[in-house]
């Protein structure tokens, strides 16, 4: 399925038809939109070597947009399809001089038959110069390479990193990015000695992989990386052995040994409170408090139980990254206080997904997490909802940043879109922020750093966004 829209000085305002998505506005995305949109089923299959039409694609200003407008996902295409052309409307009727005053948009289903790779040689044959689009890793790895062999850009909407490549640009705001700035942040503070407890799933690896690029990259020391299965036994343990906690409780005891048994995780109880930890809790903070108290307790029959273990020196690293959300968290906490991991000594951070329950994590204050500052996008977010007539999906931001991309390169290339341009230094101005495109095909992207409050206060802004005066378009 292919359409085209011309947008013109008096462009139309159309909405979307109806509202189903902003049915699912919550939806979060920070650094995990390609981690989680990467399990949606492959709809595409190969595709043949684009024609001649090739060397017409590198030299256009035309826009192909690729994105799922049926099937499963349709919502959320049209979603992100309305932030495109919310940019278009604003922003694209002013080209380089020598070309047309409009620019056209091109829009190609990635849920039709041949998918995504059938749906970029399309774009390729109409002499498409960019493309904006697909939505998952998937999709992305299978269109570009006719989008290369046409010599287009691709400006993707996932956040897996490892799609990134010469030409093919990853939109999303990807974990490794969120570690990047949490490291350089915790290293201005005076840490050097990182760690990671992490799940043992994509977003823990990607996670992990950021953590180990960063420390590298800004001369620190290589950090111990622990991934953890998901039971509370296993979180429990593995947490003692990355902390060293026999080590730490021998040193503790006055003879220098550890003469006294290592408390062990109590058994759960058999009565009812016990089912609330099968499921997720519906009140998160309560269940995150809960797995917070260490303190000596006493039996049923009053006898008191092992005395509680003496303060232990500090662990071996001075800054500890998390990546586990809901229960799974809630274990990690428990596991962080039986094992004297506190914030007294060690930074906490975690993922940008804990702003979406950040008054929830009281039990982490003083925690960090990475990620766009809100009041950037206000103003997008009223505009789009006078265009639409419901507030914008967070992917709505990336589709808007990528047409607003094409339409502020298209006025100053007098033919497509170069690589230099591209990937000028001053970046862009996006919804969320500024940006620039790397030469590699990652998106470094302005974020600040959160500090989480206690009983329920949120997070705070510690670290606003880094800004470039420079940055234009």
């Amino acid at each position: 399925m292919t359409r085209t829209y011309s947008f013109l000085s008096k462009a139309s305002t159309r909405g979307l038809a109806g509202n189903g998505a902003g049915r699912k506005a919550g939806m979060v995305v920070l650094g995990t939109v390609g981690l989680a949109m990467a399990g949606c089923a492959d709809q595409s299959g190969p595709g043949a070597a684009t024609g001649p039409q090739a060397p017409k694609a590198a030299t256009s200003h035309k826009i192909g947009v690729l994105l799922p407008l049926t099937g499963p996902n349709a919502a959320l295409g049209h979603e992100l399809l309305a932030g495109a052309q919310l940019a278009l409307a604003e922003n694209g009727t002013s080209t380089a001089p020598g070309q047309a005053s409009a620019l056209q948009m091109d829009v190609h289903d990635t849920a039709a038959v041949g998918g995504a790779s059938a749906a970029a040689t399309a774009a390729a044959e109409a002499g498409d110069g960019i493309i904006l689009g697909p939505l998952t890793a998937v999709d992305t790895a299978a269109a570009a390479p006719a989008a290369q062999s046409a010599s287009m850009p691709v400006l993707a909407f996932t956040s897996d990193v490892g799609q990134a490549r010469n030409g093919v640009w990853v939109m999303g705001i990807t974990p490794e990015d969120q570690v990047e700035r949490l490291v350089a942040t915790a290293r201005q503070e005076g840490r050097h000695r990182f760690a990671a407890f992490l799940p043992d799933n994509p977003l823990g690896h990607a996670l992990g992989n950021g953590l180990l690029a960063s420390c590298r990259d800004q001369g620190l020391m290589s950090p111990t990386i622990v991934y953890h299965t998901g039971s509370q036994a296993s979180i429990t343990q593995m947490m003692r052995e990355l902390s060293s906690y026999d080590t730490r409780r021998a040193e503790a005891q006055p003879d220098g040994n550890a003469s006294a048994p290592a408390s062990t995780p109590a058994a759960p109880a058999t009565g009812s409170a016990d089912t609330t930890d099968k499921t997720l809790p519906s009140d998160l903070a309560a269940a995150l408090k809960g797995g917070s108290d260490t303190s000596a307790t006493a039996s049923a029959d009053g006898a008191a139980q092992t005395p509680a273990v003496p303060k232990l020196a500090p662990p071996p690293f001075d800054a500890l990254l998390l990546g586990d959300t809901g229960l799974g968290l809630k274990n990690v906490i428990g596991a962080l206080a039986d094992s004297q991991v506190s914030s007294a000594n060690v930074r906490i951070m975690g993922p940008g997904l804990w702003a979406a329950f950040a008054t929830k994590l009281g039990a982490l204050k003083g925690a960090w997490y990475a990620a766009p500052d809100p009041s950037s996008r206000q103003s997008f977010a009223s505009r789009f909802m006078a265009r639409n007539h419901h507030m914008p999906r967070p992917l709505a931001d990336l589709s808007y940043d990528a047409a607003k991309v094409a339409t502020t390169v298209a006025r100053v290339a007098p033919n497509g879109y170069p690589a230099d341009v591209l990937t000028r230094s001053e970046g862009f101005a996006g919804v969320d922020g500024p940006f620039t495109l790397l030469p590699d095909g990652r998106t470094r992207r302005a974020l600040g750093v959160f500090e989480v409050l206690d009983n329920g206060g949120g997070a705070k802004l510690r670290v606003p966004a880094t800004t470039k005066s420079a940055v234009s378009g």
